[in-house]
């Protein structure tokens, strides 16, 4: 069984999805709409065929980045998954399993009516296309798609909210919904920080490597006497949007322990990305990350007041009143 992340103070739901929306129409009821979350009545469909259509066409807003006016569907839609690739683009490929950042909006074929939109909110999504993180249509029609593509493509509700529909989206068990999203970037377990190289001159502090291979940084922890007070401090910097205190991040991170440099946890050693909310954790990640940039790397060193104390968790290695250092990547906002 997949070792759970260690960092994780309370014992939550890591999987989160960006705030709901809704056009503009009804923007009162914003927080009370839907992202493609998944559905349970659908997630066990067998793959749909991939056809070119029909799909409605784009009136206005066509350029990547843009809110788009989409026209109502004409005909039959496809009982199968329609795809088109509307703007391709020339970043990483998007494999299933990956992490998306997408501007997004979604309407009924049908009718044309906006069950939800992000490009409103001025915040992209940021989610996982994973059986059981998304609805099925998304995880079937984005892979192989490169960042910086805007992909069109409908979803019958085999592969969207199955007969059940979603009442809370205004979405009936027989609506084919269509989507228009913008790729902005995808992460995986290679993905790394993105920035300028900081001089690490503080010979009181560990060094960490700066690679950005997707490979682990080296850790080297300094055979010296460990901080009192909480170290947060860049070594790589970002030029993303700022983390705040309420904020969930997506991350590769790895902790060592102060005392002899030995690795207690990674997402790394998992191959698998990490998602939290900075409320979620231990108050060291949670103080040590607000006020920094997407795409950083930073060092933390957690004093044992802002970690685990008296108190670490079972089985976890972790002694009491452990100096904790790690290296974290923040890949994304979510």
């Amino acid at each position: 069984m997949r070792r759970r992340s260690l960092i994780i103070a309370v014992p939550a739901g890591l999987a989160t999805l960006a705030a709901c929306g809704d056009d503009k129409s009804d923007s009162s009821k914003a927080s009370e709409s839907t992202s493609p979350s998944a559905s349970s009545s659908a997630s066990s469909a067998p793959p749909p065929k991939i056809v070119d259509g029909p799909l409605p066409a784009i009136t206005a807003g066509a350029k990547f980045g843009e809110k788009p006016t989409v026209a109502k569907g004409s005909g039959e839609p496809s009982d199968q998954l329609a795809v088109k690739t509307l703007i391709t683009g020339n970043g990483t490929t998007v494999a299933e399993g990956d992490y998306i950042q997408a501007h997004y909006l979604g309407q009924i074929y049908s009718t044309a009516k906006i069950f939800d939109n992000s490009y409103d909110r001025k915040t992209p999504l940021v989610i996982q296309l994973a059986q059981n993180s998304i609805i099925d249509g998304w995880r079937y029609a984005l892979p192989g798609k490169k960042a910086g593509s805007r992909v069109m493509f409908s979803v019958p509700p085999t592969w969207a909210y199955g007969k059940e529909g979603n009442a809370q989206a205004g979405i009936k068990g027989t609506d084919t919904l269509v989507f228009v999203v913008d790729v902005q970037a995808t992460f995986n377990a290679k993905s790394s920080a993105k920035g300028s190289d900081v001089a690490q001159k503080d010979a009181a502090l560990p060094k960490v490597g700066t690679n950005t291979d997707g490979a682990a940084p080296s850790i080297e922890v300094p055979k010296k006497a460990a901080p009192t007070k909480l170290v947060a401090t860049y070594i790589i910097e970002g030029d993303g949007p700022v983390v705040g205190a309420q904020d969930t991040v997506l991350v590769q991170y790895k902790g060592v322990f102060w005392d002899s440099g030995k690795e207690f946890d990674s997402s790394y050693s998992r191959k698998a990305l990490t998602s939290f909310g900075l409320q979620q954790v231990v108050k060291g990640w949670g103080q040590g990350l607000t006020g920094k940039k997407v795409g950083s790397r930073v060092l933390i060193v957690i004093p044992p007041k802002l970690g685990y104390g008296d108190k670490p968790p079972a089985g976890s290695g972790i002694k009491k009143d452990s100096v904790l250092v790690f290296s974290v990547d923040i890949l994304a906002k979510m």
